[in-house]
């Protein structure tokens, strides 16, 4: 693909820059700018998809790249993700144990009731879809009202920290496949590239940090009907999770911190050739940071498809490795779509000049077939 290089551009470059930020300053003197913090906290769930998508906590970071993306969530999560690959790496964790996640959230379809019980927690699930006028000229007062009157309601609870994780129960009863731990060294994505075939490990971090709208657009082909997952979700948790870090002297884990995650289980159609010697039932997992519930879903669903396709073949797009690992990462897909607005002068003439030497060899022809029918 050939390219021209451009001279004389630099002055249109600053001016296009420019105007972005004057289109970023919106009303000008007369706005107000956005606050990291308001950004952070009151578009919650943004700063969760960016996160997820830039592969780094820091909802601070990640609020930032919105405000300087004006909103766009594939410029801000490569920025974030532009900015994560200037940092060094200090240690890496050992597995983190969810089952130990302080809960937000956490539901089963699977069962109604579930040990320790359904916690609804923050969700859209049973509000109605219209449109709330009466935000359009909210009060500072009153919203500053809302957590209090929220926090002076609502009664003391003696909830525990965590609760079980409903699929052990399954395990208990047979229904699933003993959990294995995995020996191999966990596959880093952003060090070596995707070589296929690939072990579970990538695939999962790979759609642990993909474009939400792929991984939810690959696997509804599979829920329509493209695929044969048929999933039920045994538990969906949104949680902080621990961060366990081996002490620098002692080598103890000791807890450094915590990250808000989304975890999915989902159990899908039994197999009769497990280790057990008698069918169970199949599991798919997705994870991912933040509160990101349509995402983890989305993931579990396609890793349940993926492993389906790695034992079996591919039968259908969302059972193929190649075909869903490659195309769910936004940045790479924002990237290579982008790419197209760069000069292609050389190859556009090329295909001209070809285009116009097809037309003269057609016209020739057509004018000897006309003088042979004469």
């Amino acid at each position: 693909m050939g390219y021209v290089a451009i001279k004389g551009g630099g002055q249109a470059i600053r001016g296009a820059e420019d105007v972005l930020e004057t289109l970023r300053a919106g009303e000008g003197t007369s706005g107000t700018p956005l606050t990291i913090d308001a950004i952070e906290n009151q578009l919650r769930l943004l700063t969760s998809r960016i996160v997820s998508e830039g592969g780094l906590y820091h909802p601070k970071l990640a609020a930032l790249a919105i405000k300087q993306s004006q909103g766009d969530t594939l410029e801000a999560a490569f920025a974030l993700r532009a900015y994560r690959s200037t940092m060094p790496r200090l240690m890496e964790t050992q597995a983190q144990d969810t089952s130990k996640m302080r809960l937000i959230r956490r539901i089963s379809s699977a069962f109604k009731d579930i040990p320790g019980g359904q916690m609804l927690g923050p969700t859209y699930d049973y509000a109605l879809r219209l449109m709330r006028l009466d935000l359009t000229d909210e009060s500072p007062e009153k919203f500053r009202d809302i957590a209090r009157q929220f926090l002076e309601e609502t009664p003391e609870s003696n909830l525990p920290d965590t609760f079980p994780k409903v699929v052990e129960a399954l395990r208990e009863e047979g229904l699933l496949p003993p959990a294995q731990e995995s020996v191999d060294v966990p596959f880093d994505i952003t060090r070596e590239p995707l070589i296929f075939p690939v072990p579970r490990s990538a695939a999962l971090a790979t759609m642990a940090r993909a474009e939400t709208g792929s991984l939810l657009a690959l696997a509804y082909s599979n829920m329509r009907g493209y695929g044969d997952v048929h999933p039920t979700i045994a538990e969906l948790r949104v949680g902080y999770l621990p961060v366990m870090l081996p002490h620098p002297i002692t080598g103890e884990l000791t807890e450094a911190g915590e990250v808000l995650m989304t975890e999915c289980e989902v159990v899908a159609m039994y197999e009769d050739d497990s280790n057990q010697g008698k069918p169970t039932f199949t599991l798919g997992y997705g994870a991912c940071f933040g509160h990101n519930e349509v995402k983890a879903i989305a993931m579990a669903i396609l890793d349940r498809a993926l492993q389906k396709g790695m034992k079996d073949g591919a039968s259908n797009p969302s059972e193929d490795p190649e075909f869903v690992l490659l195309h769910v990462d936004g940045v790479d897909s924002m990237g290579f779509a982008s790419h197209y607005k760069m000069p292609h002068y050389v190859t556009f003439q090329s295909d001209m000049d070809r285009l116009r030497t097809t037309q003269q060899k057609h016209e020739d022809s057509n004018n000897t077939k006309m003088g042979d029918a004469q």
